[in-house]
C-alpha cells in the first residue's frame, strides 16, 4: 500500500518553497518530506532531480530547511540573523558541486554531480536563500499573517504588501474564518 503524503506547497522562490515543506509550524505541524523518497520527489518537482537519498541526507535537508526558516524570519522582522543558521546555510552552500546551465530555450537548469547529488541540490537551495536574505533579489521577505503558519515568504508583489504565504491555503482559510465569524454576528445577512 502506498502512503499518502500531503501535497507540496510550491512557490516561485526555491528557498522559501523549501521551508514550506514544514507548514503550520505554530499549529498542528504538517511535514511534507517525512521520508528520504519524499525529499527526492520534492527535489525533482523543483528541477533538482537526484537518484537517491539517505536518512542522513534527509536530516541535513531538514537542518538546512530550519536554518533558512530561522534566518529568513529574522531578516523579515529585521532582527539579527542566528549565527548557527547562517553557518548551516553557508556550509550547505559550499558543499555542493552544482552548475547552472543554459538550455536552448533560454532557461536556467541545474546540473548536479553524480557523487553527492543531494548535497548538490541543497547547495542550490542554500545559494537561493543567501540571495534573498542578503537582499540581492527584487522583493522582500515577509511572514505569513496566519497565526498558525507564520511561514517566511518572498513577496514580489508590486506593493510588497502581501499578507499570506499562499492565498490558496492560509489566505483562503483566514477569509473563510472572517466570513463565518461575520455570519455568526449577523445571521440574517445570509438570507
Amino acid at each position: 500500500m502506498h502512503a499518502r503524503f500531503p501535497d507540496f506547497r510550491l512557490g516561485n522562490v526555491l528557498a522559501t518553497s523549501f521551508t514550506g515543506t514544514l507548514s503550520e509550524r505554530h499549529g498542528s505541524a504538517v511535514e511534507r518530506i517525512p521520508t528520504p523518497h519524499r525529499l527526492i520527489d520534492w527535489l525533482a518537482v523543483n528541477g533538482l532531480a537526484v537518484d537517491s537519498c539517505t536518512a542522513a541526507q534527509l536530516d541535513l535537508a531538514r537542518e538546512l530547511r530550519e536554518s533558512i526558516h530561522a534566518a529568513a524570519t529574522a531578516a523579515a522582522i529585521q532582527d539579527a540573523l542566528p549565527v548557527s543558521a547562517v553557518q548551516v546555510i553557508n556550509d550547505c552552500s559550499v558543499q555542493g558541486r552544482a552548475a547552472a546551465i543554459l538550455t536552448p530555450e533560454g532557461e536556467r537548469r541545474w546540473r548536479l554531480s553524480s557523487a553527492s547529488c543531494v548535497e548538490d541540490a541543497l547547495s542550490v537551495i542554500a545559494a537561493d536563500a543567501i540571495s534573498i536574505i542578503a537582499g540581492e533579489r527584487d522583493g522582500k521577505l515577509a511572514l505569513c499573517a496566519s497565526p498558525t503558519c507564520q511561514a517566511a515568504f518572498f513577496d514580489t508583489s508590486q506593493s510588497r504588501t502581501r499578507k499570506w504565504c499562499d492565498m490558496n491555503t492560509c489566505g483562503n482559510r483566514q477569509k473563510k474564518a472572517r466570513f463565518n465569524a461575520n455570519q455568526r454576528k449577523n445571521p440574517r445577512s445570509a438570507e
